[in-house]
């Protein structure tokens, strides 16, 4: 199997449900590979109409009484990504009998090792050779991946007329038949979990499958925390004929987004695993793939395809950038957060975006606005949580659920029910109320109600706003949700000043505190660990002592990991963006830990 041969050492990870929307769009043409969230199809519907007109493509509406609308908006979204990505792309290669401006910007970015950036350059000096780089472009310049995300916890049922529709109509379904039925070459990204139904729904698409080529237009990625839940997942799809192209490693705690702390298993360990057992990994899943392929009558491939292993999560130097791909044998690293400076590359609101330039590592931190009741990274400021803020103050609970995206609570048999709605609060608050209990506990419980916030409108608002779109549905609030990474990123910056401080030709960070990539995970969950257990009822239970036991002696794992990873590899960790003593801060670490022991008393 061939995948796109990416030039870059790098990707731009899904970030919230707007910011990366149309990052293809602004990035592909460049080699650059992306994430568009697939949750929101009625902002998908709006950008559609939007880069119709801007680029005089001819736009239908697929309005809600269309039958399957959200499947059919999200097919056809992407298709017209799809066609705006290739007439940029070919564009960019006529550039060269025109200004050069736009293929200089391309090569300017690679690596400074990319085999294309090398050959390049000698061909454009050479009279001779010049005239048939045209040709030569053509066959070896390669667009980023449009790649797409489904968050598998995001797969609400649907009802019309108070009856439920059939499963194929949820949320995530839908969204995964939008994908399959669309034009695009690329990958799936499927997140937060295994969710079996919607895997089991892969069957359905021949995409997902070889053809007579050996060749898959559309590939899995699996987003994963650690090891065990990637065998797990790998073989559940193997047995369905689904192979896993991509195991894409991120961090519990050090990242954007949604955060799913793990039970102690930090990044280094993790993929320190990966990298000692990928072919045990591909092994396993290969025999389990072709005996499926053989059943289904689909052909089967000799050897194993090709799995790439790529980690995320609070990489913020090229020093990090590069032995992350050195160390660990990985094929790209993602850099999500800095890129919501980088208007080149994401859809953020002037607002928003000075908020962003302006946070510092105090105004960053793990929150419990979402809905989902997952870990949430917040940052302060932010107007959604300013409103939320100014109408608890007010008595006015909750907001009106148009969306209805993240519904996900049960409902007394009903349709489902988001946690940051009017309704629900509503409920709820009667209920507290009627439990009589004292003001300071009345207080501490009604802030857990009342402090969810409406994501499915906040993490589109900045992104239609920044395109001068209308928000009447969604409203002018705006929730962002970056890694603490941010707080070293402090101004805005251009496409070609990002890639080039990832790999090295440029450092854009003014500050020299930046703690090394290992070292604040570490620090996180640290803190993640120590709240779990000052939160937890005294005295503790036996069976909570044995998890946060459990828990503790794997951070205590991964220091020792650490110890010895940083004094063979010192070198290659050293950071000039950094003047920290990683071996110092690991030492301040495990006296942390062991303080945690007195707590647990």
């Amino acid at each position: 199997m061939s995948f796109n041969n990416n030039p870059h050492t790098f990707h731009i990870p899904v970030m919230g449900l707007g910011y990366t929307i149309d990052s293809p769009i602004k990035v592909a043409h460049y080699g650059i590979s992306s994430v568009i969230s697939l949750v929101d199809d009625i902002s998908m519907e709006k950008m559609r109409e939007f880069y119709c007109k801007k680029f005089n493509l001819p736009y239908h509406p697929i309005t809600p009484k269309t039958e399957d609308h959200r499947a059919k908006r999200i097919t056809a979204y992407l298709n017209t990504v799809q066609e705006i990505v290739s007439h940029k792309f070919e564009s960019l290669k006529n550039s060269i009998s025109n200004t050069e401006d736009e293929i200089r910007k391309y090569i300017d970015m690679l690596p400074e090792m990319s085999d294309i950036k090398l050959k390049f350059n000698q061909m454009i000096n050479t009279d001779q050779m010049r005239q048939k780089l045209s040709d030569w472009l053509n066959e070896n310049l390669v667009t980023g991946e449009i790649d797409v995300n489904i968050m598998s916890k995001l797969d609400r049922d649907r009802f019309e007329g108070g009856e439920k529709l059939p499963s194929i109509y949820s949320d995530a379904q839908s969204a995964l038949r939008g994908f399959a039925m669309s034009d695009l070459s690329s990958s799936l990204v499927l997140s937060a979990g295994m969710n079996p139904r919607l895997y089991s729904y892969l069957e359905e698409f021949e995409d997902f499958y070889p053809n007579s080529e050996m060749e898959l237009k559309k590939k899995v990625i699996l987003k994963v925390s650690d090891y065990r839940s990637a065998i797990i997942q790998g073989r559940f799809l193997a047995k369905k004929g689904i192979w896993v192209s991509e195991y894409r490693v991120e961090s519990g705690l050090n990242c954007g987004g949604h955060a799913f702390a793990t039970d102690g298993f930090l990044l280094g360990p993790v993929l320190e695993e990966f990298r000692n057992s990928k072919d045990q990994l591909i092994e396993a899943v290969h025999d389990i793939y072709v005996k499926a392929l053989a059943e289904k009558g689909k052909p089967v491939p000799e050897k194993p395809f090709l799995v790439k292993i790529t980690a995320q999560g609070g990489v913020g130097s090229n020093a990090e950038h590069q032995f992350l791909l050195d160390y660990y044998n990985l094929d790209s690293i993602g850099w999500g957060t800095p890129f919501l400076l980088v208007p080149e590359a994401s859809s953020v609101d002037e607002q928003t975006l000075e908020v962003l330039c302006n946070a510092k590592e105090d105004d960053l931190y793990m929150s419990e606005v979402s809905p989902l009741g997952v870990i949430f990274n917040n940052v302060r400021g932010n107007s959604m949580d300013i409103k939320k803020e100014a109408q608890n103050k007010a008595g006015k609970y909750g907001f009106p659920c148009t969306k209805k995206y993240l519904a996900l609570q049960p409902n007394d048999g009903r349709e489902t029910i988001c946690t940051a709605s009017k309704e629900y609060q509503r409920d709820k608050i009667q209920e507290l109320k009627e439990q009589n209990l004292n003001e300071m506990e009345f207080e501490k419980q009604l802030h857990k109600i009342t402090d969810k916030a409406c994501l499915c409108n906040g993490l589109t608002a900045s992104t239609l706003i920044a395109n001068d779109l209308d928000v009447k549905m969604e409203g002018n609030a705006v929730s962002i949700c970056p890694g603490p990474n941010l707080a070293y990123f402090s101004r805005l910056y251009s496409l070609k000043e990002m890639v080039d401080h990832i790999y090295g030709r440029t450092n854009v960070m003014e500050r020299t505190d930046r703690p090394n990539l290992f070292v604040k995970e570490l620090s996180m969950y640290i803190e993640y660990l120590s709240g779990k257990i000052e939160e937890t009822v005294k005295p503790i239970s036996d069976k909570q002592k044995k998890y946060y036991d459990t828990f503790q002696d794997n951070l205590a794992k991964g220091v020792e990991y650490y110890k010895e990873l940083f004094q063979k590899y010192k070198t290659q960790l050293e950071d000039s963006t950094s003047k920290n003593n990683l071996l110092q801060d690991l030492e301040n670490m495990k006296l942390q830990l062991l303080n945690l022991k007195s707590k647990m008393v």
